[in-house]
C-alpha cells in the first residue's frame, strides 16, 4: 500500500470537503463554515487539484457528486468523527464524567478531607467515585505508575517528575488519654521526655519532626512504638500511656471521641504542610486540573484552614 505524504497537505481542506459535498453548493457551504464564497470556490480548486478530480460535476438544477467524491464521503465522515472524538477526549465535563478517582492519603488524613471531598463531588460530579488508598512504602512510585491520580501528604522533598501544592499549613500537638498520668502537672520537656511515644509512620521510614527537633537539641525521647496508619495510633494511645504528636487537624478528629487531651508540644516545633502531589504528565490533563481544583477547594473548607484564611 502507498504511504502518502501528508506534510504539503492542508487537512482543513477535509472539513471545507464536507461541508461542498454535504450543500452540493458552494454559497451554502461557504455560509455553514463562516467563510466567503470565493474563498470556499478557491478550496474546491484546491480539492480537486488534490483529489484530481472534479468532486462537484454540473447536473439538473445544480451541482451532483462525482464517483469518486460519492465513494469518499463515508470514510471522510469517518475520519472526522474519529477527529472530533479524539479531540473531545482532551475536554472534561464534571457533571457526565464517569470512573473513579484514587487519592494516596493516610487514614485519619481522609477522616478529614474525604468527607469534604464527596461533597463537592456531589455538587460538580455526582457520576464520579473515589478511592482512597493507603499511602505504602513508595507512594511517589504509585504516582509515577499511574496506580492513584494524586497524593495528599506530608511531603519534605518531590523527586523529578512529581509536582506539587501546597494545601495548608498546621500545628503539631501532642495528644494523650484522658486521665493520663501525666497531666496531674504542667508538660514540661523533661517530663515530656520521660513518657513514651508512638509515632506514626506511613513509610516505614525517615524520622519525625519532633525527633529532628529534638535531635538540634541534643535530646532524644523513646519511641516505643511505631505504627503504619493514625487510626492503629489513636487507639492503642486511648488504651496506654503511650503518647503521640501530631497535627492538629487529625488531632481534632481523634479527639472528637472525648476520650483525649491536646496540648502543645514543650519545644518548638515548626507547623507542618500538608501537600498535594501529582505526576507531571498529568499536569495539563483537563480532568486532572479539576481534581486538583476540587482538592484544594476540600481543603480550605477545613474549618481550621478557614479559620486562618479569615
Amino acid at each position: 500500500m502507498r504511504e502518502v505524504d501528508l506534510r504539503g497537505t492542508d487537512l482543513n481542506l477535509l472539513v471545507v470537503l464536507q461541508a461542498l459535498l454535504d450543500e452540493r453548493n458552494v454559497t451554502r457551504a461557504a455560509h455553514r463554515l463562516g467563510m466567503s464564497q470565493p474563498a470556499a470556490s478557491r478550496a474546491l480548486a484546491r480539492l480537486r487539484a488534490l483529489f484530481s478530480d472534479s468532486l462537484l460535476v454540473d447536473g439538473p438544477g445544480g451541482y451532483v457528486l462525482s464517483a469518486r467524491a460519492e465513494g469518499a464521503r463515508p470514510a471522510l465522515r469517518r475520519i472526522l468523527a474519529d477527529v472530533g472524538d479524539m479531540l473531545e477526549a482532551n475536554r472534561f465535563y464534571p457533571a457526565t464524567a464517569t470512573g473513579r478517582i484514587r487519592l494516596l492519603m493516610p487514614d485519619l488524613q481522609a477522616v478529614v478531607l474525604a468527607p469534604r471531598l464527596l461533597a463537592r463531588l456531589a455538587g460538580e460530579a455526582p457520576l464520579l467515585d473515589l478511592d482512597i488508598i493507603a499511602p505504602g512504602v513508595n507512594p511517589i512510585e504509585a504516582l509515577e505508575h499511574g496506580a492513584a491520580d494524586a497524593m495528599v501528604a506530608l511531603i519534605d522533598e518531590a523527586p523529578a517528575g512529581i509536582r506539587r501544592r501546597r494545601l495548608y499549613d498546621e500545628e503539631l500537638v501532642t495528644l494523650m488519654r484522658a486521665h493520663h498520668p501525666a497531666l496531674a502537672g504542667d508538660l514540661t520537656l523533661d517530663r515530656f521526655l520521660a513518657l513514651e511515644h508512638i509515632v506514626v509512620s506511613v513509610t516505614g521510614v525517615g524520622s519525625a519532626p519532633v525527633d529532628e527537633a529534638l535531635a538540634q537539641m541534643g535530646r532524644t525521647r523513646r519511641v516505643r512504638l511505631r505504627v503504619p496508619n493514625f487510626f492503629a495510633a489513636v487507639e492503642i494511645a486511648a488504651r496506654s500511656d503511650l503518647v503521640m504528636t501530631l497535627p492538629s487537624s487529625l488531632a481534632r478528629a481523634a479527639a472528637d471521641m472525648r476520650r483525649f487531651v491536646s496540648l502543645p508540644p514543650p519545644l518548638d516545633l515548626e507547623r507542618v504542610t500538608m501537600s498535594l502531589a501529582w505526576h507531571v504528565r498529568q499536569q495539563d490533563a483537563p480532568r486532572h486540573r479539576w481534581l486538583r481544583r476540587a482538592v484544594v477547594a476540600a481543603a480550605m473548607d477545613m474549618p481550621s484552614v478557614a479559620g486562618a484564611r479569615g
